[in-house]
């Protein structure tokens, strides 16, 4: 039957007034964040809540009232833990710092490990999935956002993935202090993994980098690297893809369809500003079109006139940055240099 009617504050303790708050919420429609309380908390607040009978009208706008006024009367309040602090800072505080915070929370008991456990990497992850008992890595899993836990399970192997699967289906009802300890010692795991090595060779990372740097950036570095080591030099220049390279590293019959993707204003810009040692490629680009088009483009570029050097290196680099995305993505094809070739 619940408690009667209270028809009085005085006659209310602390709980059953939260109660009456939180009722009122709900009833208005409004969504509230229960879960973020402590177990104990949810569970004394439900307790109390199925323990009341009727508040009358004028004690519950005494109630609100009286809630009102202890809020007015913050000045500012303070997440309470690390995690909620961590994630106040945002990007102020830096990456190894909010990572190094996390982890000595997660070991003193202070913070939820299984938040930076969410964060690590799938490769790392897929390691610990590995190394783990099978009963830990199905509980790793069961904790992991389904995005996530699906993208690590792709990196197992077969035999394992199954055996973590029918663990997950025998893991049943947890007490959190075993998550806790579960998520302590995952951590130290992963803390105690190696370090994997760097991915991919030096000469195709600096490549890549001077791929998109300014051409004489990119002929300054290449020329010391000549001197430096001209066997490294010449890894370096074997992934380097620029305008020059675009006669002998594209199909002709592409040509359309990458003139297709590059704005207008940028390809009048690069083909005009060409000349000397770039206007091979300009000839090849116009050569790949119809004769018709090649003309119309053509009598574009008397109208734009002279173009600034700056603009048309910007151009230019606009145009190969356009073919480099084709090509990452799957549209496009190069041709694979030939080894012999100089730059």
């Amino acid at each position: 039957m619940g408690v009667p009617a209270i028809g009085t504050v005085a006659g209310l303790s602390p709980r059953q007034k939260a109660a009456v708050i939180v009722r009122l919420v709900l009833a208005e429609g409004e969504d509230i964040d229960l879960a973020r309380l402590p177990p104990a908390l949810q569970t004394e607040l439900a307790q109390e809540m199925a323990l009341m009978g009727v508040i009358d009208r004028e004690t519950r706008n005494a109630i609100v009232s009286e809630f009102c006024d202890r809020l007015e009367s913050i000045g500012l309040s303070f997440p309470g833990d690390i995690d909620g602090t961590l994630d106040l800072l945002g990007g102020h505080l830096s990456a190894d710092t909010t990572d190094r915070l996390r982890r000595m929370a997660a070991l003193n008991g202070t913070g939820d490990p299984w938040d930076r456990i969410a964060a690590m990497t799938p490769a790392l992850l897929a390691e610990l999935a590995r190394a783990e008992a099978v009963e830990i890595a199905a509980v790793m899993f069961s904790k992991l956002p389904v995005p996530r836990a699906a993208e690590v399970f792709g990196l197992l192997e077969q035999e394992r993935a199954r055996q973590i699967a029918y663990a997950m289906s025998l893991t049943g009802r947890i007490e959190p202090e075993a998550l806790q300890r579960i998520g302590k010692a995952l951590i130290q795991a992963a803390d105690a993994v190696p370090q994997l090595p760097l991915e991919g060779k030096a000469g195709e990372k600096v490549g890549a980098i001077l791929n998109f740097s300014p051409s004489s950036m990119r002929d300054s570095v290449l020329a010391g690297l000549d001197d430096d080591d001209a066997t490294f030099a010449g890894e370096v220049r074997k992934t380097i893809f620029t305008w020059k390279h675009i006669p002998r590293r594209v199909d002709p019959r592409d040509i359309p369809r990458i003139l297709r993707e590059i704005d207008n204003a940028v390809l009048l810009k690069a083909l005009a500003g060409a000349k000397d040692d770039t206007q091979e490629t300009a000839d090849f680009l116009l050569g790949g079109v119809s004769s018709r088009l090649a003309e119309s483009i053509r009598e574009e570029m008397e109208v734009l006139g002279k173009v600034p050097a700056q603009d048309t290196e910007d151009a230019m680099d606009q145009v190969v940055a356009t073919i480099r995305h084709m090509e990452a993505a799957g549209n496009l094809f190069l041709i694979a240099p030939d080894p012999e070739e100089e730059d």
